[in-house]
């Protein structure tokens, strides 16, 4: 079992659903203001806004939720495809493939999480990498 491309490939696509559910609770959280330095960078963050060129003015918020909702996104993208993949018994080369595409993208995505994000999103991330590494490991190669 532990053996099997399968079963690793199984477990990163379900981080990878965990991942952006989890993520996309952040989304329906109100921050907690508890002093005036914090009242003030929240009310810069919603309601500044700059001016971006042709006729865009976004807040910084606006920014932070548009990139923000870009992980969920990602994730449920590389979970459906690799999990029809999965469902559709598709051949281990096309998904040998299929699995190095997205571990090249998640495994960027872990060093910049790395470097700019905390710990949750962290361990989500480098969770999903280290499940395409054993199942691109596990993956019997084509011809």
């Amino acid at each position: 079992m532990l053996k099997s491309y399968t079963f690793w490939l199984t477990a990163a696509v379900l981080f990878m659903f965990l991942t952006a559910i989890l993520h996309s609770l952040s989304f329906f959280v109100t921050p907690d203001i508890q002093n005036e330095t914090q009242r003030q960078l929240h009310e810069l963050l919603h309601n500044y806004r700059e001016d971006m060129g042709v006729g865009f003015h976004r807040t910084f918020w606006d920014l932070f939720t548009a990139l923000s909702a870009c992980l969920p996104l990602m994730c449920m993208l590389g979970g459906l495809t690799l999990g029809y993949m999965l469902i559709k018994h598709a051949e281990p080369n096309l998904i040998r493939g299929l699995i190095a595409i997205n571990l090249g993208v998640f495994a960027v995505c872990l060093v910049v999480i790395f470097l700019f994000a905390f710990i949750v999103p962290v361990v989500l991330i480098g969770l999903i990498v280290l499940n395409l590494v054993l199942a691109y490991i596990f993956c019997p190669r084509g011809n």
